[in-house]
């Protein structure tokens, strides 16, 4: 998964709010995750129980927009919130074709999906003691204890978008990171912890909040199996988990863009014709449970940690965790109609709002009942409907790891945007050379071996596709991710330096999980596990220094 600039409900200087800590002890009980309506945080102040509602503004983000307060429900919640669904969608149907609806100024947001550690580079189970450290309406909990977020304000998609992006993600690592010191810990971006155990992802290790467990109960209800993991690679990995807390592994660093209505089509199929370049060049989590598997492990971690597909079946649902289903046709209702038409809901919470007559009236609905399903349902490349700034469409890039510094993610982000951007311009030439099922395979195969990964792309000089490497084909689009971004807006300095970022890791062959690969192997006279820890800790001293990957 871009964040509202939130008023501070009780302001007061950094010394007061730390000596209200140690004389009163302010604890953040909870703080469910910034919906698309609200999001609150309850604390204790003087003994006394607060809790803080703040509004939705441009860009808001989370797992859902209904507040989940209970993980057990009856077969008649389920029944009423399908229905509620099917009315959702069919507001949604009439919204989109309102003259004017969703027309804007693109903008770009991103949350960024952290690890908490100890001393000894392993997982510190204390999200909770952080964000009651912190209290920043931009900090919240995510799946797993050792797991938090971190949402940016939403900027403007022209000139220096990803300098204000990256100024406010420095910031917030430097404030996080003092937050977990008051624990003895540290903050690591980092798309997998090499030194996560298989412990450390069991159910007991889940952030103990009714939106996980309503999340836990509903794949369980459905799958119905334990569930298990096997992944290929250098050294395959095979075992089971009691649940679905193996996903938290998984940290990303997640990128929205605002998109018209009438472009969203066109600019939804270019991000996924781009997205696994983007991947390749960016891969940052290619071990797990000690074992060396896929430059991007998370991709295929995440596929299988929360698949409610039963494998004994004779034939298959969609997974949860879809690269996607074709092009889009027509727009982003194709996509909202496939999430509630091809999965069956998980937390049956359902909103008081009438939808289809606000939108009969000239309204602009919620559709809390569509948000939240759609919260759990997690494409690479998600669509997004917003009811704020008078009701919006963004495409949320899912694919990106976290890590390792923040102009390494901005470099990500810029590439993906831009080549989105570039691409869109031609897409409808490109794709009658292109079948979806060869982005689905670029996908998969950039996933696996990063740079290394001979890809498909379309041509029209001979029979398409050609194969060609990624670190090729990657070099080959940079002009187009340049012009995308400049047709956007955004500066020519800005163009230049994060691009060259990307240009510096194709020249050198160092992405950041090459780069991991490499600093392991020489650290191969240790056993594996203190190798590991190592591995971090020279990970943590590279990324302080905020030089990007391909400097190391």
């Amino acid at each position: 998964m871009p964040c509202p600039d939130f008023l501070q409900s009780r302001p007061r200087s950094p010394a007061t709010r730390q000596d209200d800590r140690v004389r009163h002890s302010v604890h953040v009980l909870a703080r469910p995750v910034p919906g698309d309506i609200f999001f609150s945080s309850t604390y204790r102040y003087h003994g006394v129980l607060f809790m803080h509602t703040y509004p939705a503004a441009k860009h808001t983000v989370g797992f859902m927009g209904l507040s989940v307060d209970h993980s057990s429900f009856t077969e008649d919640e389920y029944l009423r919130a399908a229905t509620r669904l099917r009315e959702n969608l069919a507001a949604l149907r009439t919204l989109l074709d309102r003259p004017g609806f969703g027309l804007g100024e693109p903008s770009l947001g991103a949350e960024v999906e952290l690890s908490i550690i100890d001393k000894n580079a392993r997982a510190l189970p204390l999200n909770r003691e952080v964000l009651a450290e912190s209290l920043d309406p931009h900090l919240q909990l995510e799946l797993d204890r050792f797991n938090l977020e971190y949402n940016l304000s939403p900027v403007p998609a022209t000139g220096s978008p990803f300098s204000a992006m990256q100024r406010e993600l420095e910031s917030a690592f430097e404030s996080v990171d003092a937050s977990a010191a008051q624990h003895d810990g540290r903050i690591v971006a980092i798309g997998i912890l090499p030194t996560l155990t298989i412990d450390q992802l069991q159910s007991g290790w889940m952030t103990d909040l009714a939106r996980y467990h309503a999340l836990a109960a509903g794949i369980k209800r459905i799958r119905q199996e334990r569930f298990a993991i096997r992944i290929n690679g250098p050294e395959p990995l095979e075992t089971e988990f009691d649940g679905v807390s193996a996903e938290g592994a998984n940290t990303s660093f997640q990128v929205h863009l605002r998109v018209n209505p009438g472009d969203f089509a066109n600019c939804y199929n270019a991000a996924q014709l781009a997205t696994p370049l983007a991947l390749a060049v960016g891969a940052n989590s290619p071990f797990l449970l000690g074992h060396s598997l896929w430059d991007e492990t998370r991709i295929a971690l995440f596929k299988q940690a929360v698949d409610t597909r039963q494998h004994s079946q004779g034939w298959r649902r969609m997974a949860r965790v879809p690269f996607g289903h074709g092009w889009v046709r027509h727009g982003a209702y194709e996509l909202f109609a496939e999430s509630c038409h091809l999965y069956p809901i998980l937390i049956p919470i359902c909103g008081d709002e009438d939808d289809i007559a606000i939108v009969h009236d000239g309204g602009i609905p919620s559709l809390d009942e569509l948000r939240l399903h759609q919260g759990t349902i997690w494409n690479w490349n998600r669509p997004v409907y917003d009811s704020a700034d008078g009701g919006h469409l963004r495409i949320e890039m899912r694919a990106l790891p976290s890590g390792p510094t923040p102009v390494d993610m901005m470099a990500n982000a810029a590439y993906l945007v831009g080549l989105t951007a570039g691409l869109c311009k031609s897409i409808e030439t490109l794709l009658p050379a292109f079948p979806f099922r060869y982005a689905d395979y670029n996908f998969y195969r950039a996933a696996q071996t990063g740079l290394d990964a001979e890809l498909l792309w379309p041509t029209f000089d001979t029979t398409s596709p050609v194969q060609v490497t990624a670190r090729d084909l990657c070099r080959q689009l940079l002009p187009i991710a340049d012009d995308g971004l400049a047709g956007m807006g955004i500066a020519a300095n800005e163009r230049a330096l994060l691009l060259g970022v990307i240009r510096d890791r194709l020249d050198s062959g160092t992405t950041p999980a090459a780069w991991q690969r490499r600093t392991l192997a020489d650290l191969d006279n240790k056993p594996r596990p203190e190798a590991l820890e190592e591995l971090v800790e020279i990970y943590l001293s590279k990324s302080a220094t905020g030089r990007p990957v391909a400097d190391w």
